[in-house]
């Protein structure tokens, strides 16, 4: 692919972000019949399952052998933790200001590179967080609409995602992606089963093609936002992911009458500032 259309990059990473909130609006309507353990497992089956038909196609061309499982177990962990509380917070808070928090990820990883890889941060970097971070506090206000745990867990998941990414990062060093997305599926898939020990509950067919389809748009996502980085570099189109605020609060709008307030707006443009500042370096 060219590597340098930022006009098809960043129609890419549109469409990607459509995607992911497309995934969120489906997740938000099913979590009204199923545990939010239910759903983390059939989100990763269904994405595992997507994944077979790549696998059995490349056949032995694929070398799973990995000298790094510590890695990966940590990036699938973190990864997971991150979903759950993402979809939790899907559940409870508006579709807008979940999708939001959960973007906050860029603004942990900051400080997962300081103590786990040592690196050193520019001063822009400090100024990004400070910026983002006060575009939180107009969020999880005092007072405000918001239920302060669930706004909390919806936080949490943020920065767990921001773990993820740093060890995706340190993995992608010597691992091929194909390999990372593998494991990733296999692990999640599997620790998610260990809940449902004690939250498994009868599933009818119609909720079973809502999680295949949110599947299948977080696979399509994770699909155009590979193929829109590999248009242009992430510091010209990174911040156009941040349209997947857009779209679930018109996804919130149209289907839960939900109208962002003007905190919500403030802060997702202080976060969208942020986001494009850090994605810079």
């Amino acid at each position: 692919m060219s590597t340098d259309n930022p006009v098809r990059g960043a129609l890419l990473v549109t469409g990607a972000a459509l995607m992911f909130a497309s995934m969120g609006g489906l997740i938000r309507h099913i979590s009204a019949d199923l545990p939010n353990e239910q759903i983390v497992f059939f989100r990763n089956l269904f994405g595992l399952l997507i994944l077979i038909p790549v696998v059995w196609q490349r056949g032995e061309r694929i070398d799973l052998k990995t000298g790094h499982p510590g890695l990966h177990l940590v990036r699938s962990l973190f990864g997971l933790a991150a979903m759950y509380c993402f979809f939790y917070a899907l559940g409870v808070l508006p579709l807008a200001d979940a999708v939001l928090l959960n973007f906050t990820a860029p603004l942990f990883i900051p400080f997962v590179a300081i103590l786990w890889l040592k690196e050193r941060v520019s001063p822009r970097i400090w100024v990004a967080i400070l910026i983002g971070f006060s575009g939180v506090l107009f969020i999880l206000r005092p007072g405000g609409d918001l239920p302060a745990s669930a706004a909390l867990i919806g936080l949490a998941s943020g920065a767990f995602a921001g773990v993820a990414m740093v060890s995706l990062r340190k993995l992608s060093a010597t691992e091929p992606a194909l390999r990372v997305v593998v494991y990733y599926g296999v692990i999640c898939t599997l620790v998610s089963t260990v809940p449902l020990l004690w939250a498994w509950q009868p599933i009818n067919l119609r909720s079973l093609g809502i999680m295949a389809g949110a599947g299948s748009f977080a696979t399509l996502g994770q699909y155009l936002l590979s193929r829109g980085y590999g248009c242009a570099p992430a510091a010209q189109i990174g911040p156009f992911t941040y349209t997947s605020v857009v779209f679930a609060a018109l996804y919130g709008w149209l289907f839960w009458h939900e109208l962002p307030g003007w905190t919500t707006a403030g802060g997702t443009l202080l976060i969208m500032i942020a986001g494009a500042l850090a994605m810079r370096r």
